[in-house]
């Protein structure tokens, strides 16, 4: 019966994992709280799992690699970027280089983070869009993070498995002969073929204009004198200088969904549209728009200060996710205006101050240039567009990488646990001032927190319940008539379906106790399986929703959903081809 219980509750989490509209770490947290009323965890032992060795781990590591952004450290990526050339291929592939080598040693989102807009100015600059660029940073990032125990929470999850089993926890660089070979495998394909699969979706404008980012949803009104005044949809959207869609049309305070094609404007229509930056632009100035808010904001305020009008992607740890721009009182809370929204190629369905932000939207804001840094950094918005860009804190640079250094040499040298060592890291990182003590805790990505302290007992229910034998027995059925080493096939590809899906922190939770009772019974070592689900949970590379990076990604290359299995698919045979003959070399059965 207990079995029968943690099935259908890591069932219908698997549902809402996938289905999204409920936040991950609010799934697992549920899932916790059942499975504790039915009594399959003590209560005593419901919230162990938030003082677990590998939560606190992950989030020392998030402040340490907070800090590492803002010691400057991007001032020394831009020097290096700057000596590459104009060659497409070599461009790729050192800033897929580098994206690795960071990830191996702070959060992959947050290497990512640092050189999302390095890369669009890059792109920009040497006119060709970014979305050739984005998509392989992103896959580097996840690639890196194999290489080392602090490089992706899957890793550290893992070694702290193999600790609770009888063994002793992977050290920092235990990952590195498998991970850093995937990592350069990766890597080489990715520059060199990778790209080549993604979609060229090339604006018209110059590299030098702002704006590139396409399917934008925003609000303009009609003017008195304006040309559309008694045109109709059809006159509008069949004109060949411009591609414009008529999503819907406000009058009056009501909204008219899908307009027919012969429905006429009338003044102080609020068109929503949905349009390229630059096909917004020329039909504003053609047909005497306004933009909804634009001067409105302009004459709020008051003091003489300089406009801007600047784009950012809405990361996971936004305050703005789940919320709406009529929520938030956005002009008042935050000062700034928003203009448009992009979503990839997502539906948006509602006027958009009323529009729930998600990771990885693309808005269009309108702020005073002075305080532009500010804001997006309280907003916790990725800025794309160069004069935005805070390089952070040359001087510190150096002192944040020897805090960083000492801190890997204690952990490696066994003179002190990797939690405490990093965690001590991050309290000098505030001494010292790299990191300012507000953002000490600001700096975790507390839903991965929540995440892995409520699965980490929901997993051991899940084992201690049958539940995880049972999935023994069924993947063992064939043993006898294959390979050993084949269920190291079956156990990383089941983990990289499982990840391209769900959080790769939950998936290294489920498959672990999968990955040991396999190992037990077919009385093999345990360190072949558990490396393959570490593997495995890093190759996320099928779908945007996977992982962060890939959602970080979609707005500003302007993906589609279907645009990640194109490089995504190859690059997940090629690490399953190397991963399982690397993992059986280094790790023997």
């Amino acid at each position: 019966m207990e079995e029968i219980i943690v099935f259908a509750v890591l069932g219908l989490s698997l549902i809402f994992f996938i289905w999204g509209k409920l936040r991950y770490d609010l799934v697992a947290l549920l899932a916790l709280i059942i499975l504790a009323i039915l009594g399959l965890i003590p209560f005593e032992k419901a919230f162990l799992g938030f003082g677990h060795p590998a939560v606190v781990t992950v989030a020392a590591v998030l402040i340490v690699s907070k800090s590492l952004e803002n010691s400057g450290i991007v001032n020394l990526i831009v020097r290096v970027m700057d000596r590459v050339g104009s060659n497409m291929t070599l461009q790729v592939a050192s800033m897929s280089g580098i994206v690795a080598l960071l990830s191996g040693f702070m959060n992959n989102v947050g290497a990512l983070a640092i050189f999302m807009p390095v890369a669009i100015q890059i792109a920009r600059k040497n006119d060709y869009p970014p979305s050739l660029v984005l998509m392989p940073i992103a896959f580097s990032s996840l690639l890196g993070g194999m290489t080392t125990l602090i490089g992706t929470p899957p890793n550290i999850i893992i070694a702290a498995f193999r600790s609770t089993n009888g063994g002793p926890a992977f050290d920092m660089f235990d990952f590195a002969p498998v991970g850093a070979s995937l990592a350069v495998a990766g890597v080489i394909f990715i520059s060199l073929v990778g790209w080549r699969l993604l979609p060229t979706r090339r604006s018209k404008q110059s590299g030098e204009d702002l704006f590139q980012i396409k399917n934008y949803i925003t609000e303009v009104r009609v003017t008195a004198d304006s040309d559309l005044v008694s045109k109709n949809i059809h006159q509008l959207t069949n004109n060949k200088d411009f591609d414009i869609k008529v999503l819907g049309i406000v009058r009056k305070k009501e909204r008219i969904h899908a307009p027919g094609p012969y429905h006429m404007f009338k003044e102080d229509d609020i068109l929503i549209l949905e349009s390229s930056t630059e096909d917004l632009k020329e039909l504003i100035s053609s047909a005497k728009l306004d933009m909804v808010g634009h001067e409105d904001f302009i004459d709020s305020v008051k003091e003489k200060t300089e406009i801007t009008i600047t784009e950012g992607i809405i990361q996971a740890d936004s305050p703005l996710v789940g919320q709406t721009a009529a929520n938030l009182h956005m002009r008042s809370r935050y000062d700034v205006n928003l203009l448009a929204l992009s979503r990839g190629d997502r539906t948006i369905i509602k006027r958009i101050d009323h529009e729930v932000f998600r990771s990885g939207d693309v808005l269009m804001l309108q702020m005073r240039e002075q305080s532009l840094s500010e804001t997006l950094e309280e907003m916790k918005c990725l800025p794309l567009a160069s004069r935005s860009l805070d390089i952070g804190k040359p001087k510190k640079t150096f002192l944040a990488i020897g805090i960083f250094v000492l801190a890997i040499g204690a952990a490696v040298g066994g003179w002190l646990p990797v939690e405490i060592a990093f965690t001590l890291a991050a309290m000098s990182m505030v001494f010292t001032k790299i990191l300012p003590l507000k953002d000490f805790y600001n700096s975790i990505d507390w839903p991965v927190i929540v995440l892995l302290g409520a699965m980490i007992p929901v997993g051991e229910a899940f084992e201690t319940s049958g539940a995880a034998g049972s999935v023994t027995k069924l993947m063992l059925v064939y043993s006898d008539t294959f390979p050993a080493w084949s269920m190291l096939v079956v156990i990383m590809l089941t983990t990289m379906l499982l990840s391209a899906l769900i959080n790769n922190a939950a998936t290294v939770v489920l498959m672990a106790p999968i990955g040991l009772q396999i190992a037990y019974s077919m009385e093999l070592s345990a360190d072949p399986f558990l490396m393959s689900i570490a593997v495995g949970a890093s190759s996320s590379f099928l779908t945007p929703i996977g992982h962060q990076s890939n959602t970080l990604v979609m707005g500003p290359g302007g993906y589609r959903f279907s645009d990640y299995m194109k490089p995504g698919l190859p690059l997940t045979f090629l690490i399953l081809a190397l991963g399982v003959p690397l993992i059986l070399w280094i790790w023997p059965l």
